[in-house]
């Protein structure tokens, strides 16, 4: 599996707008949190999983996720590719992050909320990797 946008999209009539995405299957979901940088220079990252999956929805604001595919978890290698996405609340677009995958996360507007939904409760698996904000770099 490859990350992927799926797109959601919206509606607007003289009561509103409502936001949609219906092509995302959210059964396997088991957890869920929002993440608020405190400023838009704040890079969360390098975090990911072996196992678990995730999907990143921006609620408010936007944000630049880069994703890298890890080598060796140990010690991975520092030269790995980079895939970037932007989402945004304007859609509700959802960011599918299979396993094996770190990613970066970045606010772009400041107050922006993003919704990560994972496979996993927490503390079920021993399956986090944290690598420092420059490893990559």
């Amino acid at each position: 599996m490859i990350p992927k946008i799926i797109k959601g999209d919206s509606h607007t009539d003289a009561r509103g707008t409502l936001f949609y995405n219906n092509d995302f299957d959210a059964t396997t979901i088991r957890r869920i949190y929002v993440i608020e940088n405190a400023t838009t220079d704040i890079i969360r990252g390098w975090q990911g999983h072996k196992i678990e999956q995730r999907w990143f929805s921006a609620i408010k604001g936007s944000f630049k996720i880069g994703l890298i595919k890890i080598d060796q978890w140990e010690q991975p290698s520092k030269n790995l590719e980079m895939l970037t996405f932007t989402i945004n609340a304007d859609t509700l677009e959802v960011l599918y992050v299979p396993q094996g995958y770190v990613s970066s996360i970045q606010a772009i507007e400041v107050g922006s909320k993003l919704l990560v939904m994972a496979d996993h409760l927490l503390g079920e698996i021993k399956d986090e990797y944290r690598y420092e904000a420059d490893y990559f770099i």
